[in-house]
């Protein structure tokens, strides 16, 4: 199947009943969650927690959200491939598709065509609109108008296409190596407490916490959503400044992801990233973008 024939079979079936796909999967997932806890040992705990980092900051936070889809910052293509591909041990579904209905999200935030806002129902926002919804398969016209910069990159269509192998990859070396405990731990624990950590900032960061900017919008900053998701609970300052690879604006607002960022720029591996900050002489935060920043630091230092 070509490129082309793919992206229309992507096609929504136009109905409202449970999508007994992923809800049997989720069902399942949650069942071997709790089992794995009768498969305690430090050995299944490691490969969990290194693995929720894996693929919750470095797939999800920093690789899907953060690089992809606001494009936040850039990285050579290989690092790009290798961050994405990260993102799909999470099991949130392909890079093109997940990229599509963010973006949507934020085209239409908390208003009509916003595919999981909590205006619609808590329950709604946080795992129903995948239960019962199609906001979460996109056909051709809407991939056109959403994610024109993904849908011709081959690799991408093609995790798109096959998004569950590299997670039924993982479960086969970890139950090999690591044995029944550690593939419980690292696959179906793991990734239903993943699950939940995304869809939390779906849901509560709309729905409870404070807000810094009026962004006519329900967001909010949650620092217990930010501390299970690596910093993408600070809600109401990412939609305030999608575009900025730094969500945690103050010394106390906890953002790993942020400091995955600037490892790579220590690295070499980051740069044109944007970020927010405080400008003293015009009491507002400002984007700013790559060596603009040391600019804007001098300034304001000059003024101090």
């Amino acid at each position: 199947m070509n490129n082309e024939k793919y992206i229309e079979a992507r096609l929504p079936r136009q109905r409202r009943n449970i999508n007994w796909g992923t809800g049997t999967f989720l069902v399942i997932a949650h069942a071997a969650a709790i089992a794995a806890l009768f498969f305690w040992s430090w050995p299944a705990v490691i490969s969990a927690v290194v693995l929720y980092w894996v693929a919750g900051s470095l797939g999800i936070g920093m690789g899907f959200h953060r690089l992809i889809t606001h494009r936040g910052y850039k990285v050579p293509k290989l690092v790009e491939y290798f961050l994405v591909t990260c993102g799909m041990l999470a099991i949130e579904g392909g890079p093109i598709q997940w990229v599509t209905t963010h973006r949507i999200h934020h085209a239409h935030t908390d208003q009509t065509g916003d595919p999981h806002t909590p205006r619609d129902g808590g329950w709604w926002a946080h795992v129903g609109w995948i239960l019962r919804g199609t906001a979460h398969i996109h056909n051709r016209a809407t991939l056109e108008r959403y994610t024109p910069d993904l849908i011709k990159d081959r690799y991408y269509i093609l995790l798109d296409r096959f998004y569950y192998v590299p997670l039924i990859i993982l479960a086969v070396l970890l139950l090999g190596f690591g044995g029944w405990g550690v593939m419980l731990w690292g696959i179906f624990l793991r990734v239903t407490l993943g699950l939940h950590a995304t869809w939390l900032v779906n849901s509560a960061t709309h729905m409870w916490g404070k807000r810094r900017f009026n962004t006519g919008e329900d967001s909010r900053n949650s620092w217990w959503v930010a501390l299970i998701s690596f910093g993408e609970g600070w809600h109401n300052n990412h939609h305030a400044h999608p575009t900025s690879a730094r969500h945690g604006l103050r010394w106390y607002e906890i953002d790993f992801n942020w400091w995955g960022i600037r490892t790579l720029q220590f690295l070499g591996l980051a740069r044109a990233i944007k970020r927010v900050r405080f400008n003293r002489a015009t009491s507002a935060w400002q984007l700013v973008r790559g060596r603009r920043s040391q600019k804007i630091r001098q300034e304001m230092a000059a003024k101090a």
